[in-house]
C-alpha cells in the first residue's frame, strides 16, 4: 500500500513539473495590413459658383480604414519627414496657402498591427486668396532680393519659450549679445536671401553657408547632410534653395495680446517648401511666424522639432 501511494505521489509530482515547464504559447493576433483606405475631402465653400472653394484654402479631410491603429498625412510628399500624425478619428482640416487655384496630392499613411502599414492618395484642387500686407513683402524681399542674417549685436536675438498662445516671448531663455559666437559661429555667418520672382509672383529662399546651426537626427528637420546623432552645433550643410509662400499664422496668437509681456504678431507666416532650407536655426518646423518686420528688423517665432518649444530669432539685413 505504501509503495502504491509513493508511485501515485511521484506521478503527480511529475505532472506538475511538466505543466510548470511547458512553454507558454502566445498569439500575436491578426497582422493584416490596413485595407479599404478611404480619403474624403470637403473643400470649404465649394458650390456650383465656386468650384474650388471660397478662397480660404481650407479643406476638411477624413481618413478611414480597416485594421487601422494610427494615421499620418502628408501633402505633395517628398520624403517620410513630410508626414504628420493626426488624431485616430482620422479627421483634420488643412489650410492650403499658395495663392491661386492649385492641385495638391494628399497621402494617407495608415499603420496597423506589428508595424504593418498601407498608403493611399487623393488629389484635391483648392483656391487660396490669401495675400500678405504689401509692406511685409516689400520689407522682406525689397520687392526683388534681400539678404538677412541673425542679429548677434542685440540681446534676445535667440531664445526659447513654450509653444502656447498664452506666451509669445522667450520666457525660458534668451541669449546675450554674441551668445553663440564661441561654440557656433555658423549661426551668425549663414545668410538668408528672400526673392520675389516678378514674372510668376512666387517667392524663393536661398540659404548660403558651409554649415548649419542645428540639432541632429530627426530633430534637424530633414536638413541634408546633418548626422544622425550629436550635440547641438554647426554641421556640414551644402546650402539650399526652396520656394516659400506667405500664409496665415497657425499659432492663433492675437494681434494685440492681453498680457503686456507678450509680443504682437502680424498673423502672417513664412512657409518654406520642402526640407532643404531653414531660417536661422535648423531644429525647427517650416512655418516661421512674423512677429514684427520693418525694413531693418525681422522678428520670427517658429515651433521647434521638439514641438513643445517655440524659438525666437531676430534678424537684420546685410548691408553692402
Amino acid at each position: 500500500m505504501k509503495n502504491t501511494f509513493k508511485t501515485v505521489f511521484v506521478i503527480a509530482a511529475l505532472v506538475l513539473i511538466y505543466s510548470a515547464c511547458k512553454k507558454q504559447e502566445y498569439s500575436m493576433g491578426d497582422l493584416s495590413a490596413p485595407s479599404n483606405i478611404s480619403i474624403t475631402t470637403e473643400v470649404v465653400g465649394q458650390d456650383a459658383t465656386h468650384p474650388d472653394g471660397d478662397g480660404s484654402g481650407n479643406v476638411n479631410i477624413s481618413i478611414s480604414a480597416v485594421n487601422a491603429l494610427a494615421f499620418k498625412i502628408g501633402y505633395n510628399v517628398k520624403s517620410n519627414d513630410d508626414y504628420k500624425a493626426i488624431p485616430l478619428s482620422g479627421k483634420v482640416t488643412k489650410k492650403f496657402t499658395t495663392t491661386g487655384v492649385n492641385t495638391y496630392r494628399i497621402t494617407a499613411l495608415v499603420s496597423g498591427r506589428g508595424g504593418s502599414s498601407s498608403i493611399a492618395t487623393k488629389d484635391v484642387t483648392v483656391r487660396s486668396d490669401f495675400k500678405p500686407a504689401p509692406a511685409i513683402v516689400t520689407n522682406l524681399t525689397g520687392d526683388a532680393s534681400k539678404t538677412w542674417v541673425v542679429d548677434r549685436s542685440v540681446a534676445a536675438h535667440f531664445g526659447v519659450g513654450p509653444y502656447v498662445v498664452a506666451s509669445i516671448r522667450p520666457e525660458w531663455w534668451a541669449g546675450a549679445v554674441d551668445e553663440k559666437l564661441s561654440c557656433c559661429p555658423c549661426f551668425y555667418d549663414a545668410t538668408f536671401t528672400f526673392t520675389k520672382v516678378a514674372a510668376t509672383g512666387t517667392f524663393t529662399l536661398k540659404v548660403t553657408t558651409i554649415s548649419a546651426f542645428t540639432k541632429t537626427g530627426t530633430l534637424a528637420g530633414g536638413l541634408p547632410g546633418i548626422p544622425s546623432s550629436g550635440a547641438e552645433g554647426c554641421y556640414d550643410y551644402p546650402g539650399g534653395t526652396s520656394d516659400f509662400s506667405f500664409a496665415p499664422a497657425s499659432s492663433g496668437a492675437p494681434v494685440e495680446p492681453t498680457d503686456p509681456g507678450n509680443s504682437t504678431t502680424t498673423q502672417t507666416s513664412i512657409l518654406l517648401g520642402g526640407i532643404n532650407t531653414y531660417i536661422g536655426y535648423g531644429a525647427v518646423l517650416k512655418e516661421y511666424e512674423i512677429l514684427e518686420i520693418t525694413p531693418t528688423y525681422l522678428y520670427l517665432r517658429v515651433q521647434g522639432t521638439e514641438t513643445a518649444n517655440a524659438w525666437y530669432i531676430k534678424m537684420k539685413p546685410v548691408t553692402k
